[in-house]
């Protein structure tokens, strides 16, 4: 009888041993795969819609593929973002989004994210001096300056020799690392004529530092634009304003219509932007600003949502370019996507054909 009952205790024993072991997998199992992934996604400001669109679309297809999102925007005050940051970090986010205010100014923050394991994607904008800056999605941005630069080059016929023409350039602002790409590509084509004296720069301001609007602020354009007509062009008339951001080309044209442009008799200048900004389109469609580049945010949320499948999944990014975007400690993996030039020509098959806008947004 106290075999049987040695024997009763023994079975029971490794069934419970085997039960716990079954109960113990299955909850590793649920726990690992049960995980809800969270991205904390900082943009910088949401008075450019832009970046509004950046951040409704990325929310979008993450919350499509079942993650939790945290989307926070720092009115382009660095210090907010940099506590925003924090506060992500502090909650537990797997991964950061981040498009800077100032790429510079974020070296504290990166190197909690660093100790925590928690990658970093640079969003269009590229994060500057730190090696934990993971990848990099953006537009091509050299490409950006150059397409601006080959439009003025088209529509004022510089290559067939024609000019002189006045200009006065704009740069972007200078804690973008982006502001350099636009403003180089662009001189790389219109440098060339002004040197010809095709194009006359009657400011004299011929340096991207001279032409820098810090946080591409339209109001500081718009101020810089009177002060350039008041003291240059009492007696000329300006014929092309190279401007690298719609927000910028407003507050110019906002300064030239003030002063009498904007007429039959007197028309405004050509004038360039960047992102094709519903109220730079109409714009156009209106006459007034010339052209735009487009950057279809739908393509770079949707790269940025690809980029974080694969780092969640452990696996490699799809990149396209391992040279460009050094941030003076790596260079940093990217993607580029290509930016197109629009005008009143084509506005309409890009933007509304594609469903980019409505048309009666336009």
């Amino acid at each position: 009888m106290k075999k049987y009952l040695i024997l009763l205790i023994l079975v029971l024993v490794f069934m419970a041993g085997c039960n716990a072991e079954e109960s113990g997998g299955q909850g590793s199992d649920d726990e690992t795969t049960g995980e809800t992934p969270t991205v904390g996604i900082a943009m910088p400001t949401q008075s450019s819609e832009r970046w509004v669109d950046d951040g409704n679309n990325m929310v979008e297809m993450f919350e499509d593929l079942g993650y939790e999102t945290n989307l926070q925007y720092a009115e382009d005050v660095v210090e907010n973002q940099l506590s925003q940051i924090e506060n992500m970090i502090t909650q537990g986010v797997d991964i950061l989004v981040i498009a800077s205010i100032d790429g510079e100014a974020l070296t504290d923050v990166l190197d909690q994210a660093q100790n925590l394991d928690i990658p970093v994607i640079a969003y269009d904008r590229l994060i500057m001096n730190h090696e934990h800056v993971s990848y990099y999605v953006t537009f091509d941005n050299f490409q950006v300056g150059v397409l601006q630069g080959e439009y003025i080059e088209e529509k004022l016929g510089l290559a067939e020799g024609e000019g002189p023409f006045n200009i006065e350039l704009f740069g972007g602002s200078p804690d973008d690392n982006n502001a350099y790409f636009f403003w180089d590509g662009a001189m790389s084509i219109l440098q060339p004529y002004i040197d010809d004296e095709q194009l006359i720069v009657r400011s004299g301001q011929t340096e991207f530092s001279q032409g820098a609007t810090l946080r591409w602020s339209g109001s500081e354009a718009q101020e810089r634009m009177d002060n350039l007509l008041s003291a240059h062009y009492s007696d000329e008339d300006i014929d092309v304003v190279y401007s690298p951001f719609d927000g910028i080309s407003i507050g110019v044209v906002s300064s030239l219509k003030a002063v009498g442009y904007g007429t039959e008799d007197r028309p405004l200048p050509l004038i360039t932007g960047q992102d094709a900004e519903r109220p730079s389109i109409r714009s156009i469609v209106d006459g007034e600003q010339t052209q735009t580049i487009f950057k279809d945010t739908r393509l770079l949320a949707e790269q940025a949502v690809e980029m974080t499948k694969a780092i969640i999944a452990d696996t490699e990014p799809n990149v396209n370019d391992t040279e460009t975007y050094d941030n003076n400690v790596r260079v940093v993996p990217s993607y580029l996507i290509e930016p197109v030039s629009i005008d009143i020509d084509n506005y309409e098959e890009v933007l509304i054909d594609s469903g980019y806008y409505d048309e009666d947004e336009i």
